[in-house]
């Protein structure tokens, strides 16, 4: 009990400038007294503290003391704690225990550094996920306690096909990545591993069942996630322009694109050849024109065709000749 005392009269007064006797005594709940030994043990273990009288007067740490920061530099410090002020922005995680690691990671910088730490908000990391909900928050708990506690979970998922599957997985871990949560386990349904999004998921229970945690890391995991084996790949030849030109930038790098006479941008990529590439190159309806591959092309054509069969037009069904050119130029809201 005294050590972990002394642990966070340590941590306070790193993380203050000056701090009263009493309010240490008020804050551990312990008698003035106390606070005066440990205030003595800290001194003799060599943690300079310092005393000052008068009005304005208490204990503080010089300036120059810091505690072992592990090689850590003052830059990477600050890299770390912006890092960690962007995790308070998850909804999912507890903010009181990010609270107590920024005070922890605070104590590393030496008082006279403090201030550069503090001008860390020149950069600003958000995770805030764009549907920031209650229900989201409850979801993730209930899995990191069946994560933490190895307990069968039940749900049905929703994938990227848009078909509902009841599954019942162990469940490994959890991933942020692209503002979005996962969860990687193993399936008892598919006798594999797989990984879940969060948002897709329905109907969770955490199940009384225990199982035994498999001998699979999840960073393998994860790996295998980011960089899956036997991936088909295709190559497209795009030439985008108005206001899609602004999606270009978001999702190709500038090594792709080439800049062309009238403006447009010319995209040759190698992407997934998955059913979200159809999606994509939809949205950007009639700003982008598929050069190659051309049975992509017709795919394209052949759901725009399909979409427009669904409205009707004074009684009459939309057709091709309603607008739609053959040659696939499908316009970016």
């Amino acid at each position: 009990m005294k050590f972990e005392r002394l642990m966070a009269i340590t941590m306070i007064l790193l993380n203050r400038r000056r701090v009263q006797a009493q309010e240490l005594a008020d804050k551990l709940e312990v008698s003035l007294r106390t606070i005066y030994r440990d205030l003595e043990s800290l001194n003799l273990a060599g943690i300079p503290i310092v005393s000052y009288t008068g009005m304005e007067g208490g204990y503080e740490i010089m300036d120059n003391f810091r505690l072992d920061r592990q090689m850590l530099s003052l830059d990477e410090m600050i890299t770390l704690f912006t890092a960690l002020r962007g995790l308070q922005s998850t909804q999912a995680l507890d903010p009181s225990n990010i609270d107590r690691l920024l005070e922890k990671v605070g104590a590393l910088v030496a008082q006279a550094e403090q201030g550069r730490l503090a001008d860390s908000d020149r950069v600003k990391i958000d995770f805030t996920p764009w549907r920031n909900s209650e229900a989201e928050r409850i979801k993730y708990e209930s899995v990191h306690q069946a994560v933490k506690n190895t307990k069968l979970i039940s749900f049905y998922y929703i994938d990227a096909q848009g078909a509902e599957t009841e599954r019942t997985i162990e469940p490994m871990g959890l991933v942020l990545k692209g503002y979005a949560w996962y969860l990687h386990g193993y399936c008892l349904e598919r006798e594999d591993y797989r990984t879940f999004k969060l948002s897709r998921i329905r109907g969770l229970q955490v199940l009384n069942d225990d199982f035994n945690r498999r001998e699979m890391p999840l960073s393998v995991l994860n790996e295998r996630w980011v960089k899956p084996e036997g991936r088909q790949m295709i190559r497209l030849v795009l030439k985008i322009s108005g206001d899609a030109r602004v999606y270009a930038a978001d999702h190709f790098d500038e090594n792709q694109m080439e800049r062309m006479e009238d403006g447009s941008l010319l995209v040759r990529a190698t992407l997934p050849h998955e059913k979200w590439v159809l999606r994509f190159l939809l949205q950007l309806k009639t700003d982008v024109l598929i050069l190659e591959p051309a049975h992509i092309a017709a795919e394209v054509r052949k759901t725009a065709l399909e979409i427009a069969g669904l409205y009707h037009d004074s009684g009459q069904t939309v057709s091709d000749s309603a607008g739609i050119d053959t040659r696939l130029t499908l316009t970016m809201e």
